[in-house]
């Protein structure tokens, strides 16, 4: 009976890989929730969810597919390990072992070829730039994105302020009747230390004037540029990052398997 016990003892599940697995993922697991829940609050708020054919609507990025498609990846990634982490099921583990390693195989090709073909990389960030740039007034959320870039990275438009032109509350041209016709959002504008309330019409009329006296009142650098800037100005930071987020898929999948593992061997015993 004592060489028989010490036999089963050799091939049980190791209870430190599967309850260290089943935290990682319920962290996860209610993460995406979180994140899903949030984008599909914010779709009722737009009246998506009572018309879905809207969402093909927008001519631009809506920052609410971020969400959806993040939390919606999270959550099932999350309840594969954690479900299958607590019920010790093989299936669910091995699931979340090779769904692990497609995102991270999808991860490392796009930095590859984001690498490889910067100059495209570069054309296809200025068609979407500027593809949104139209549609600016159409979805709220994608407003607030771009104001956000502009104002964090100090720029106006893909490549100037006269990308603005592409929409049609912006535009120029003298048949617009927008009050906001040669201006540009206000998240172009240079901040005033001394204003404590935002001045939302700071960019009304401002491309009527000449370009030297535009950069008093304005940024005049385009968002490409600056954001290459910034990123190989916080290059190390970025890389690390991305290091890290691979480091833990790798660990995620390590422990999965070492679970997986340790079941069968578990089960071949029996």
């Amino acid at each position: 009976m004592s060489r028989k016990h010490h036999h089963f003892k050799g091939a049980e599940v190791s209870c430190c890989v599967k309850y260290f697995l089943f935290g990682f993922n319920i962290i996860f697991w209610l993460l995406g929730a979180a994140f899903l829940g949030i984008g599909l609050w914010a779709w009722a708020e737009k009246g998506v969810l009572s018309n879905i054919s809207s969402i093909t609507d927008l001519g631009g990025f809506d920052p609410v597919w971020l969400f959806i498609v993040v939390g919606g990846v999270m959550f099932i990634l999350g309840f594969a390990g954690c479900i299958g982490a607590l019920r010790e099921n093989t299936a669910l583990l091995k699931f979340f072992s090779v769904f692990l390693g497609l995102i991270f195989f999808l991860e490392l090709t796009a930095g590859i070829l984001a690498f490889a073909f910067k100059d495209w990389i570069k054309d296809q960030l200025n068609f979407f730039i500027n593809n949104n740039v139209k549609a600016y007034r159409d979805d709220i959320d994608l407003q607030n994105l771009i104001d956000f870039a502009q104002d964090y990275w100090s720029c106006c438009g893909a490549h100037g302020p006269n990308d603005w032109n592409l929409n049609i509350y912006f535009n120029c041209t003298e048949l617009n009747p927008s009050r906001e016709r040669c201006g540009v959002p206000f998240s172009c504008c240079l901040k005033d230390p001394a204003e404590d309330v935002l001045n939302t019409q700071c960019g009304y009329d401002v491309r009527l004037q000449v370009e030297l006296d535009q950069q008093k009142y304005i940024y005049t650098k385009g968002c490409v540029g600056q954001f290459e800037k910034w990123l190989q100005d916080n290059l190390i930071v970025v890389a690390g990052i991305f290091v890290g987020i691979a480091l833990l898929q790798i660990f995620g999948i390590c422990l999965a398997q070492n679970l997986v593992s340790d079941i069968n061997a578990v089960k071949a015993n029996w």
